[in-house]
């Protein structure tokens, strides 16, 4: 007598996605190290920093290289794991995976084979930085790293008009250039804030308009991820409303 359909899908394995702290260790959950415990197979973006982590956690449990570089091809072994059974963990350096880290097109291909997958909530830069920044949050658009060269100044035109609050990651070496550009196409007073270090010792949210916030890191030492906040346009119109009102 063969497996019923739900018996055999009962005998596939389950991708999950695994959020791992930005920063302070005490931000990982019971639920995430669990996970890694358990798991039949553990991939991680970078092995060399993913290993302290699971040996703070005691995981004792060899992890396995998935990168924008290799997931491509890996992805195929990794389905046949799945459907061998196997449970299989993705971990990125710091975060949840799919969001500016690997993870995205396996999770699609998984879904293709019709496979399970789940992720679990936990850290992740763009939501405390939001919350911090004293931006409207009830409608907002993540939009992680700006193209470097190809397609950055009709990125730049196109965003001018957007009406949500915006978040942005950045790095140290282009910050400055950025909130300069952010200045010339959405003007200099408007509102934004900077994020930085997130969840560490030195965790820094500067606030105040895009010439302030661009003054005061010129004049500081630009260390560590930085998320970028800025105000949109339905932000600024009820600003000068407000002030037209009140004269």
């Amino acid at each position: 007598m063969g497996l019923s359909k739900s018996e055999l899908n009962n005998m596939e394995g389950k991708l999950f996605l695994v959020p791992t702290p930005i920063g302070n260790l005490e931000d990982m959950t019971f639920r995430a190290i669990r996970i890694l415990k358990e798991a039949d197979v553990i991939l991680a973006e970078d092995t060399r920093t993913s290993a302290p982590l699971l040996k703070h956690f005691g995981i004792d449990k060899k992890a396995y290289s998935h990168h924008q570089h290799n997931e491509h091809q890996a992805t195929t072994e990794i389905i046949r794991f799945l459907k061998e059974g196997k449970n299989v963990a993705l971990i990125s350096d710091a975060g949840t995976p799919a969001i500016s880290d690997p993870g995205f097109f396996l999770v699609r291909e998984t879904l293709k084979n019709d496979l399970q997958v789940e992720c679990l909530p936990g850290a992740t830069a763009f939501v405390p930085a939001l919350v911090n920044s004293g931006l409207p949050s009830d409608a907002f658009v993540f939009e992680g790293f700006l193209p470097v060269k190809k397609g950055r100044q009709t990125r730049f035109k196109k965003l001018a008009d957007e009406e949500r609050t915006m978040i942005f990651y950045e790095s140290p070496h282009r910050l400055l250039k950025t909130l300069e550009e952010f200045a010339q196409y959405m003007g200099e007073d408007r509102q934004a804030s900077v994020s930085r270090e997130l969840t560490k010792m030195y965790e820094e949210t500067v606030r105040g308009t895009l010439a302030e916030i661009k003054s005061h890191f010129e004049n500081n030492i630009l260390k560590g991820e930085f998320v970028i906040c800025v105000a949109g346009r339905e932000e600024v119109k009820k600003k000068e409303k407000y002030k037209a009102d009140k004269d």
